[in-house]
């Protein structure tokens, strides 16, 4: 049993309280929806992913990008990282879902970025436990050997839900 001492201010006085929490309960209170769960979320980072891909359009005397670099930010349900014993069931495998994002990168010519994260958008929501997503892609250079350019989409839990609802009926 874990044993958390936990200072309180109340006014200007500090108060002690002691809290002894098991795995199992902090479990069951993150999925039954108590207190505990407010205010808690978990998310999955990927930064500076460099993709392989063909993207943009450029003319003569254009600065072409070196690097494409993805970061990924995905919201997924606390249980899945507040865990009772270690094991693969117990989490979100993220291993096929960049192994998708770097086909879906190499899958022929993007003229935009903004169609590529579209694709990457869509595979992440295609996997039910990511309740959200944010997802920059960054070239560079961008002008003379410096800069990145970078386009973001975030898309919150409502967002989320809808791109799924658009990808069963087929849209």
């Amino acid at each position: 049993m874990s044993h958390w001492r936990v200072r309180l201010r109340v006014g200007n006085d500090f108060e002690h309280v002691d809290w002894f929490l098991t795995v199992d309960r902090v479990k069951r209170a993150f999925l039954e929806g108590t207190d505990m769960k407010q205010g808690s979320s978990a998310v999955i980072e990927l930064r500076d992913l460099e993709l392989k891909t063909d993207l943009g359009t450029y003319g003569p005397g254009d600065t072409q990008p070196d690097v494409h670099l993805l970061d990924l930010t995905l919201g997924i349900l606390v249980n899945q990282v507040v865990i009772s014993h270690d094991g693969m069931t117990q989490v979100f495998d993220y291993d096929p879902l960049i192994m998708e994002i770097e086909r879906l990168a190499a899958d022929g010519h993007y003229e935009t970025q903004e169609r590529l994260i579209t694709r990457i958008a869509s595979a992440c929501a295609a996997h039910p436990a990511i309740q959200s997503i944010e997802i920059c892609l960054k070239k560079s250079p961008v002008r003379s050997g410096s800069g990145s350019l970078g386009v973001r989409l975030t898309l919150d839990e409502v967002a989320t839900d809808r791109l799924r609802d658009e990808q069963a009926m087929g849209a």
